[in-house]
């Protein structure tokens, strides 16, 4: 008689970055984030849906789930849930979802198989467990942890905080399945009002959610901020992080007075205050670096391994990363695809597989397609509208990766659609916009015509691994993209569409073996111009989760200036009535999704409300 697997599910719930991770036998079955699901960007709420997704993903009901895992940094999910059940909380719980919530077995639940995990330590099984190295370091850094009440570790003595104060930085050495707090930083508690937001506090994640509430109007575009940052003038103005021996958070400068207050990008470019807002915006990231640098350093002598891990959303950060490798006595970095909240779904699941169910490491993440495939049924069935047919033409070729690869050597700027769909914020070969990184012009084309960004953001290269070194300088493989490369000067006019304005790029390496469909297209492409290397982007526009379904991807195609599609071994390419038709897809695309998201529907009727 077969042994019957053992299924762990882990997810992240309520706050920002929902998510759910199901392990079977410690080897990932699918993970997915709320936000592919329901269209809302970083979407928050009940976690119906992406349990339900990666369920359906592995052919099992929930009455088969061994463990469940949860956590949501506000607080114990099991408190948590009483606040929500009790109070109008709209963000984490919105009245059609209190319906779903009280429906469910996980809501609630009293049972000696759902549990609670604190936040600092899923995000360190979510890096440690799927990392490639027998034994070594784990640094978490991020926003804003869990309280040190509500901490599920053992805490060294000398690092023991108030009970109110919440995480920011935690340190830990591993060996096999075994993980050791070597230290925790924490964020004392601060008066409420004004200040009680989590960037108020005195953390070097909550500092850079700061500059970007500062510069952007909000705390979660710190990706953009890192990007910025190459626009501004050294040494100015007032540091935000010192470092005097030990790392400091200096009361906020006020010189620092000209915060950007709303208007959308086109005030922000056009702005008076956008030099000040770059200048901050280097400060900050060359602050952080420094102070990253020196954590590292730290923790090398406390553990003396050659191998680190990082997690948490700090640690998307490639820039820092780039020098923590090349800067530290650390001889290998590894970070998770989802370094941040969503990852800690799959931190949950691992913990509850490893340190629960007393289960083997996982096998080492060398791909973050975790997410399900789509079959040939549904996407004719995308492309059978008859909007569809009137705006593009299908064609079916033996191999979608020359196919693309002629298109792109044309100067064809092309959506690619593969497989299962990446697990994470980087798109990494099977949703991805595509474009010939040879032309300089290509950068400002897709920024304006398809992702609809500001021009000062950059865009990522993907190059096999085997030619890396041909292009970028510095060690290590960057499989997640989440490391940044200085781009040789040789390659420079070679690729300029890629080359940010500092001379680096946030590279992802490609290895033939994890994924060998998108590495045949770089190897095509390079057949046909002498170089390997495609500008990558999300498949997404500015604002909207990446494309999760077929229907996604060709609702993306019609509303943007995205010239082709590669679905599978289909090939749709734009008539010159759909090129013209571009915007009016966008508005009916925008009202449809509107209808059919009862997410959206419900917030947007919540937004006129308030309006009023």
């Amino acid at each position: 008689m077969a042994r019957r697997p053992l299924w762990v599910l882990g997810i992240n719930a309520y706050d920002h970055d929902v998510a759910a991770c199901l392990l079977r036998d410690g080897e990932i079955a699918a993970a997915v984030a709320r936000e592919r699901i329901t269209r809302v960007k970083h979407d928050s709420g009940f976690f119906r849906e992406p349990v339900e997704y990666v369920l359906a993903a592995a052919g099992i009901p929930l009455e088969r789930v061994d463990l469940v895992v949860r956590n949501s940094y506000l607080l114990p999910v099991p408190d948590l849930e009483r606040i929500l059940l009790q109070s109008h909380r709209p963000d984490q719980l919105s009245a059609r979802e209190r319906k779903e919530a009280r429906a469910s077995p996980l809501f609630l639940a009293e049972s000696d198989r759902v549990e609670t995990c604190s936040h600092h330590l899923a995000h360190a099984y979510s890096a440690f467990a799927v990392s490639p190295f027998a034994e070594g370091a784990v640094m978490v850094v991020d926003g804003v942890g869990s309280h040190r009440a509500d901490v599920t570790e053992t805490v060294p003595p000398a690092d023991d905080a108030h009970p109110l104060a919440r995480e920011a930085e935690s340190w830990y050495r591993f060996s096999g399945t075994k993980l050791t707090t070597v230290r925790k930083v924490f964020m004392g508690p601060v008066k409420g009002g004004l200040a009680d937001e989590f960037w108020m506090l005195p953390g070097l994640g909550a500092r850079y959610s700061r500059v970007s509430t500062y510069i952007f109007g909000h705390w979660n575009r710190c990706g953009e901020v890192m990007g910025l940052a190459a626009w501004g003038r050294p040494g100015a103005p007032p540091q935000v992080v010192t470092r005097d021996g030990e790392i400091t958070f200096p009361d906020w400068p006020l010189e620092l007075d000209r915060p950007f207050l709303g208007g959308g990008d086109r005030a922000w470019e056009r702005s008076p205050h956008r030099a000040h807002r770059e200048d901050l915006a280097r400060r900050m990231q060359e602050d952080l670096e420094e102070a990253l640098v020196a954590r590292a350093r730290r923790l090398y002598e406390i553990t003396r391994t050659p191998n680190l891990c990082l997690a948490g959303g700090v640690a998307l950060n490639c820039l820092a990363n780039r020098r923590i490798l090349e800067e530290t006595p650390f001889e290998n970095l590894f970070v998770t695809p989802a370094a941040g909240d969503d990852g800690v779904a799959l931190g949950c699941a691992c913990y509850g597989h490893l340190a629960r169910g007393g289960g083997k490491r996982p096998p080492p993440l060398e791909s973050a397609a975790l997410g399900r495939a789509y079959g040939t049924r549904e996407i004719r069935a995308a492309l059978e509208k008859a909007s569809v047919r009137l705006a593009a033409r299908t064609r079916r070729v033996r191999d979608p990766a020359r196919a693309a690869a002629g298109l792109l050597a044309r100067g064809r700027i092309v959506g690619w659609f593969q497989g299962r769909s990446e697990f994470g914020p980087r798109a990494l070969g099977h949703r991805s916009i595509l474009a010939d990184p040879r032309r300089p012009e290509m950068k400002d084309r897709v920024n304006a015509r398809v992702k609809r960004r500001q021009g000062f953001r950059p865009f990522a290269p993907a190059v096999p691994l085997e030619h890396a070194k041909e292009y970028f300088e510095g060690p290590g493989e960057s499989p997640f993209m989440v490391l940044a490369k200085r781009v040789r000067p040789a390659a420079r006019d070679r690729i300029p569409a890629v080359v940010h304005v500092d001379g680096t790029a946030r590279v992802q390496t490609v290895r033939r073996e994890a994924e060998p469909l998108f590495h045949a297209l770089l190897t095509a492409f390079g057949e046909r111009t002498g170089i390997p290397v495609l500008l990558n982007t999300s498949f997404n526009v500015r604002g909207d989760p990446i494309v999760e379904t077929p229907a996604d991807a060709v609702e993306c195609f019609l509303e943007t200036g995205l010239d082709a599609l590669v679905l599978g071994d289909l090939v749709v390419e734009k008539r010159p009535l759909g090129r013209g038709l571009a915007s009016l897809f966008r508005g009916l695309a925008a009202f449809r999704r509107t209808l059919g998201s009862p997410v959206l529907l419900e917030r947007t009727a919540r937004a006129l409300l308030e309006e009023e």
